[in-house]
């Protein structure tokens, strides 16, 4: 399952996926589309968006990766999932193909969703990048609007070691005539976006250099800030595309992204007295942000109860942690999951000090019987760890 094995499901060009809609008679070409890509907030971006267009009256597509709980969140129309019966009845039909075919499990998840999308008649799907963007399997779409966050350090074995080769791998995104949003201006790769926007003949917005109306989001993270911006900036395009979306749709649909898509995990606040929080970052300038926030807030002590996927930079990480505050390093059940112990090492040699523990649940349950009514308990550091808070099976 790519769940589980994660990047090594990546490929080196789209043939998979270009078979897999061909023999699908391409239901990827029967619906329009938005591409969200970047590095971090395409998740957040593409569930705003799509709660925007729900209270507009469009009939939405959203596929989105990777799940929390359920696979089925990964595909939804409307913030319903997609039913049991309508994966089974797909694989059932398409299962002599799959298995004569070496497909990764994104792979086949992505025709699914194309195959869902095209078979219920959405007027629009958002379709989220997986991985990157030139050779992500979702990049064999033609959409109306591309857009792509930011940029920072993620995924590094498969594109690129700085920010510049992961931005061409990310602009790959970028479409003949498409107009392209950029969410966050950087100095560094701005220029590689603007070239490869004015070879493709497509219009290039930094959604940071406008100014906006202010609008309150369900989304309580301070990161949602730019976020916002973008998706401002994209709705705005959407209108001069014919959308008929207003100013009460915005405002609704940003105050509502969580009920309309059943979005979780991003600064959800799950207990008030101690406080809980969870957060699904997991590199380096996502948990900065929440890091910022954290510290930013009033408490007596400060708990994180945290767990790693096993490609990240723990050195690096482990630093933007602040020294003077209680760990607790735990493990989720995936094989991608980076040894609790080891974590505990690497955070020690930086004198972020704590213990490591088996079970994350009985490790939450520990962490609240110790607490104080004024402390703030921190779950996160990998989609896997909060995953567990909400998987009750």
């Amino acid at each position: 399952m790519y769940q589980n094995i994660g990047d090594s499901a990546y490929k080196k060009d789209l043939s998979n996926i270009i078979l897999i809609c061909e023999h699908l008679n391409n239901p990827q070409n029967n619906f329009k589309s938005i591409h969200i890509g970047g590095t971090n907030g395409k998740g957040s971006c593409s569930h705003m968006l799509s709660s925007i267009l729900q209270e507009a009256d469009y009939k939405v597509g959203l596929y989105t990766s990777p799940h929390l709980v359920d696979f089925r969140e990964r595909i939804k129309i409307n913030g319903d999932m997609i039913s049991k019966d309508s994966v089974s009845k797909f694989m059932h039909e398409n299962f002599d193909f799959f298995e004569s075919n070496n497909f990764s499990f994104f792979e086949m998840t992505v025709g699914l969703a194309f195959d869902y999308f095209s078979k219920n008649k959405v007027d629009i799907a958002i379709i989220e990048v997986g991985m990157g963007g030139r050779l992500d399997s979702t990049n064999i779409i033609n959409p109306i609007l591309s857009i792509i966050t930011n940029i920072s350090l993620d995924h590094t074995r498969f594109l690129g070691s700085n920010i510049s080769d992961i931005a061409k791998e990310k602009a790959g995104i970028i479409k003949e005539n498409i107009p392209v949003v950029i969410g966050e201006t950087q100095q560094e790769i701005s220029p590689i976006f603007n070239d490869i926007a004015k070879s493709k003949n497509s219009e290039i917005i930094f959604a940071d250099h406008f100014i906006y109306d202010t609008y309150n989001c369900d989304l309580k993270g301070d990161y949602q800030k730019k976020n916002i911006k973008t998706v401002l900036k994209s709705t705005e395009i959407l209108k001069n595309l014919g959308y008929k979306i207003n100013d009460s749709h915005i405002e609704t649909g940003l105050n509502n992204v969580s009920n309309n898509t059943g979005l979780q995990g991003r600064w959800q606040v799950i207990q008030k007295k101690p406080m809980i929080i969870c957060d699904t970052a997991h590199n380096e300038a996502a948990l900065g942000d929440v890091i910022s926030q954290l510290m930013d807030m009033e408490y007596s002590d400060l708990h994180f109860i945290i767990g790693f996927s096993n490609d990240k930079d723990l050195k690096k990480i482990s630093k933007i942690f602040p020294e003077d505050s209680k760990y607790y390093f735990v493990q989720s059940k995936v094989g991608r999951a980076r040894d609790a112990k080891e974590v505990r090492d690497i955070f020690k040699l930086n004198n972020r000090c704590g213990d490591y523990y088996k079970s994350i649940e009985n490790t939450i349950k520990y962490v609240k019987d110790i607490s104080k009514e004024n402390d703030i308990i921190f779950i996160g550091g990998s989609t896997f760890v909060v995953s567990e808070i909400f998987d009750k099976n």
